[in-house]
């Protein structure tokens, strides 16, 4: 039946197979140490909170798609754990809860705000807002193998006039026919 040999070989497989288990985990615990930074902030530090654009309608490009927004600034009030801050949030912003991951805050260095301030656009419980088209600034046709492709290029309330952004003309004219009426 089963041999004391047989007991060691199977004890010593398993204590080969932790082995080999922690060091992957140590090898892929040093990559993400490596991409990650300690953001800590103070007490009465003044910080910007992210919220996300939310249009209805898939971008063509992912440049404005993947730029950020940040709303504010906030004072923080206090520290909650390791990575977690409570913010003071205005009255327009009660229905969210005023605890926030480190990951949504960055840190307001400028007295001047080149940001969305809170109160110029409605957000949701989600930090979710809707972004509307001010006037269409260019047109341009992107020519594919088989079609062409009628683009134009879109400057967005609450945006500056380099975040304008190309999107295609059919998709602003489902989503935005009061664009194209005059």
């Amino acid at each position: 039946m089963g041999s004391k040999s047989d007991v060691e070989l199977m004890a010593n497989k398993l204590a080969q197979v932790r082995a080999r288990l922690k060091a992957a985990q140590d090898r892929q615990k040093s990559y993400a140490d490596k991409r990650r930074r300690p953001i800590e902030f103070n007490v009465g530090d003044r910080v910007l909170l992210k919220v996300s654009p939310w249009k209805g309608l898939i971008r063509f490009r992912k440049r404005g798609k993947l730029s950020p927004r940040y709303i504010g600034p906030f004072k923080i009030l206090a520290r909650i754990g390791k990575v977690a801050y409570r913010l003071e949030l205005p009255d327009e912003l009660s229905s969210i809860h005023p605890t926030f991951h480190v990951s949504h805050l960055r840190k307001c260095l400028a007295d001047e705000t080149p940001h969305v301030l809170y109160d110029e656009i409605e957000v949701d419980d989600k930090l979710h807002y809707v972004e509307e088209p001010v006037a269409i600034l260019d047109r341009d046709e992107k020519r594919l193998r088989n079609k062409v492709v009628k683009m134009v290029k879109v400057q967005w309330k609450h945006r500056k006039g380099s975040e304008a952004t190309w999107e295609t003309e059919e998709e602003m004219r489902i989503c935005y026919p009061q664009l194209f009426e005059t």
